[in-house]
């Protein structure tokens, strides 16, 4: 583990902090820490940052209540830039949005991003629109049955292909899966996030488990 002492603060004290959401990795924002903010950060596992503009320490959430609560700290290769990791109870710009960096500057027309939680609100777009020809809509428009059938059948082809071993063919098969999974979680109203807490939890209690047998 680096120590606060081996870290790199500019002229004035402060050392960037680029904060990040734990389940999307999206960039939340970027703030700046001084050795007493960051201190504090780790006591309370909960940033705490140097306001310039006020030139005091400054609690996130301590007024409006959206707290980031902090997974991890990691410096860079250089030791004068942080990466923090948080869980959020809300917006992160002052604005009132997820995240402060809502504004697109420029976006290739040849790459493009993909996530799940991109994948979650497309198909979110696609109950709320319903457009005509879309498969997606089809399947909202047929309904729970129709889906969970949907769901058992790839499931049964993700068996096949991977009782065949056939690793290409388990791949599609499993993307196949994934999509329509996810097409039975907007329509329950589950999230990425509540499956990412669940798997999260579990994986505790794994790690439990295994030092329980080891002892």
């Amino acid at each position: 583990m680096v120590k606060i002492e081996e870290l790199k603060f500019d002229e004035k004290g402060l050392i960037p902090a680029v904060v990040v959401d734990s389940v999307t990795k999206r960039v939340l924002t970027v703030a700046y820490m001084n050795r007493e903010s960051l201190r504090i950060s780790m006591e309370k596992e909960l940033t705490c940052f140097w306001s310039r503009s006020r030139q005091e320490l400054w609690l996130k959430g301590e007024t409006s209540g959206n707290f980031q609560h902090i997974v991890s700290i990691t410096a860079d290769c250089d030791r004068d830039a942080l990466v923090v990791v948080v869980e959020p109870e809300g917006p992160a710009c002052h604005l009132g949005t997820f995240s402060c960096f809502e504004n697109p500057v420029w976006q290739s027309e040849t790459r493009h991003e993909f996530s799940l939680e991109g994948l979650y609100q497309l198909l979110e777009g696609r109950k709320r629109d319903m457009p005509e020809g879309s498969y997606t809509s089809y399947l909202f428009e047929k309904g729970l049955d129709k889906i969970l059938k949907k769901v058992g059948e790839e499931c049964t082809e993700v068996i096949i292909a991977g009782k065949a071993e056939d690793r290409r063919e388990t791949v599609y098969e499993i993307a196949d899966l994934a999509y329509h999974v996810m097409v039975l979680m907007v329509e329950a109203g589950i999230s990425v996030e509540d499956i990412h807490r669940e798997l999260a939890s579990r994986h505790i209690i794994d790690h439990k488990v295994k030092q329980e047998k080891m002892t």
